[in-house]
């Protein structure tokens, strides 16, 4: 079974002056801006880091909650932050971490099986891998 899910986005002009919008299939998000000022100055928007701490933050924390489930624990509440950091690398940046921080709540679970799960989740959640994945480019050109 294969799922697939679509975004777009947009950016013009090009470099430094560009801004771009980026948009969810869902319409989870639409037109939502994102630049170098949204990435590097603080500036209202988003950016791709944010946008994948978003991923990593809700990947884990729905993980996490079917592996407590399939452990046979039902009741709980997980909270899952993800700080997602990008640095300089030579000539362009590198994302270097994402650390997840989790603060969570599970009735009848003692601490040695919680880290137990709560660490199997974090290596096996879908976004955790794709961090470290191979990446592979199809595309069209046109000018």
């Amino acid at each position: 079974m294969a799922i697939v899910k679509t975004a777009s986005a947009h950016y013009q002009p090009l470099g430094k002056e560009g801004q771009g919008h980026v948009s969810l299939a869902s319409g989870a998000l639409s037109e939502q801006p994102y630049g170098f000022n949204t990435r590097f100055e603080d500036k209202a928007g988003t950016n791709p880091e944010e946008l994948i701490a978003g991923a990593h933050a809700s990947c884990y924390a729905m993980a996490l909650s079917f592996a407590l489930a399939e452990s046979g624990y039902d009741s709980g509440e997980l909270k899952v932050d993800a700080a997602v950091t990008l640095q300089k690398d030579g000539d362009g940046f590198v994302v270097t971490r994402s650390d997840l921080t989790l603060e969570a709540k599970v009735a009848g679970i003692d601490d040695d099986e919680f880290k137990a799960i709560a660490d199997d989740a974090k290596v096996n959640c879908p976004i955790s891998k794709l961090l470290n994945a191979d990446i592979s480019l199809e595309y069209t050109f046109h000018n």
